[in-house]
């Protein structure tokens, strides 16, 4: 038998996940990620310096990153095979990796919105919507926050499942680790507005090449639990200004026949964005329910991929 570390982290996370009473006591481990990118920024991401600086500080930040975690998982992956027999090795191994991963979470947080949904609790909805996504929401009518939750919950299935599930099956604990603090620095420093424009491109650009093969894995995992959306997905994908995140949000706005994206307010600032999708522009809480599902489903293929390598595959990581 293959080692079953993916099988074992995608069970843990489904089925315990991040408690809220172990986050409130110790937090999350990507919380040391976001200190360290803090005093990467406090020292590198002067104002007064010049752009090419400031890039050359946001490179530094993201080769420190790696350094800490690809190394640090390389480091403890090879001491407890080192030290350990299978299958100890094998669950220490899938402990440490699977608060990585983000499959209960994703699903409580999207689910929270359609419970006040179907209860035709507006203001609630927007309070759970706004949980997960950074546009403004008090503004959402029932539909708009449907669509949004909507579009998160495609999204964060690659961010919080395909990808880190990907680098985990291809690099074990430093491929996880190493994918979950780039991602952490995207959300962080990855954008163009200021503070961060040139000290945030590293991030960017590396979370960018990260998730180009698991965005598209994303993409086709919905649309073969959708039972369809891979016409929306091939058109519409690169409607997104991500290299990436329009491909799972692509292929759920076809699964469903919906459009997503359009028109969104940020800090009280409308961005005239491009519609992903052909259907209906007005969505219900049926429409998230059934988005869920294929969210579920969707998850059960990267189970029976899991499976699949533990009993068939050579040992990969």
């Amino acid at each position: 038998m293959a080692d079953p570390v993916a099988l074992l982290a995608l069970a843990l996370d489904a089925v315990v996940g991040w408690p809220a009473a172990l986050y409130r006591r110790v937090g999350h481990p990507v919380g040391g990620f976001a200190r360290l990118i803090d005093h990467c920024a406090a020292r590198w991401n002067d104002p007064a310096h010049s752009a090419l600086v400031r890039k050359m500080g946001g490179i530094a930040t993201v080769l420190v990153l790696l350094l800490v975690s690809g190394g640090g998982g390389w480091l403890v992956q090879h001491l407890l095979r080192l030290w350990l027999p299978v299958p100890w090795s094998w669950l220490l191994i899938g402990l440490l990796a699977y608060p990585a991963l983000a499959l209960r979470s994703l699903h409580s947080h999207v689910r929270a919105v359609y419970r006040a949904l179907a209860a035709d609790d507006l203001t609630a909805a927007r309070e759970a919507v706004g949980m997960i996504v950074g546009r403004d929401t008090q503004s959402l009518d029932a539909s708009g926050v449907t669509r949004a939750a909507i579009e998160s919950l495609a999204e964060s299935f690659c961010d919080g499942v395909v990808a880190p599930f990907f680098w985990l099956l291809l690099l074990g604990l430093p491929g996880v680790w190493a994918y979950k603090a780039v991602n952490t620095a995207d959300s962080m420093i990855g954008h163009r507005e200021a503070p961060w424009g040139p000290f945030g491109w590293a991030a960017a650009r590396t979370d960018d090449l990260m998730n180009l093969i698991p965005a598209r894995l994303a993409g086709c995992l919905l649309c073969l639990a959708g039972g369809g959306g891979w016409r929306v997905m091939w058109r519409d994908a690169r409607n997104h200004a991500s290299p990436n995140a329009g491909w799972p949000e692509a292929a759920m706005a076809g699964a469903l026949d919906l459009r997503l994206a359009g028109p969104i307010r940020y800090d009280g600032v409308r961005h005239d964005k491009p519609w992903i999708g052909s259907g209906r522009s007005e969505a219900d809480p049926l429409d998230l329910r059934w988005a869920l599902a294929i969210y579920v489903q969707a998850c059960l293929l990267l189970w029976l991929v899991a499976g699949l390598q533990a009993l068939f595959a050579g040992d990969m990581i």
